[in-house]
Parts: structure tokens; sequence; C-alpha cells
């Protein structure tokens, strides 16, 4: 079997985001709780939001703002809850 590592931090591959989630981790926050993955360097959290089916969520807005987010202005946005 072919392992694909989520989190290169703690070792923690798809298959285990997966199962975490249908365990019922449906969030970042609780798969880091769960395994500890996007906890060190942060560098798999985008994954295990894609993972998670949260990855193509837009941002939001408070209403009238017109403010750029970090990652349409081409840096890292931070593990949005509740995006």
């Amino acid at each position: 079997m072919n392992r694909v590592y989520v989190c290169s931090c703690f070792g923690i591959t798809e298959e285990e985001v997966r199962a975490r989630a249908a365990a019922g981790a449906g969030t970042p926050r609780s798969i880091a709780s769960a395994c500890k993955a996007g906890t060190d360097c942060g560098s798999c959290v985008r994954r295990i939001q894609a993972l998670l089916g949260r990855g193509a969520a837009p941002r939001r807005h408070a209403a009238g703002c017109s403010a750029v987010t970090p990652a349409a202005a081409g840096g890292a946005a931070p593990l949005d809850e509740a995006a």
C-alpha cells in the first residue's frame, strides 16, 4: 500500500486523517487534538482542510468590508475554523 503523508512532523497519513474525520473529527482543530497533525510547523493544515472538504470555502468578511485577505495578497492564510 502506498502511504501518502499529510503531516511529516508526526508521520500522519491521509488515511489516518480520513479515519479521524469518519470518527467525528470534522475540523482541523479536532484532527489536531486527535493526532497532533497541524500543530508543529503548520504546513499540513491546508491539506487537512482539503481532506475535510473545507479547502475551497471563501473567506468571510464583515458587511461592507473590502479588505484583502493574506491569501489573496499572496501570503499564507491562518487557520480559519469558520470557513
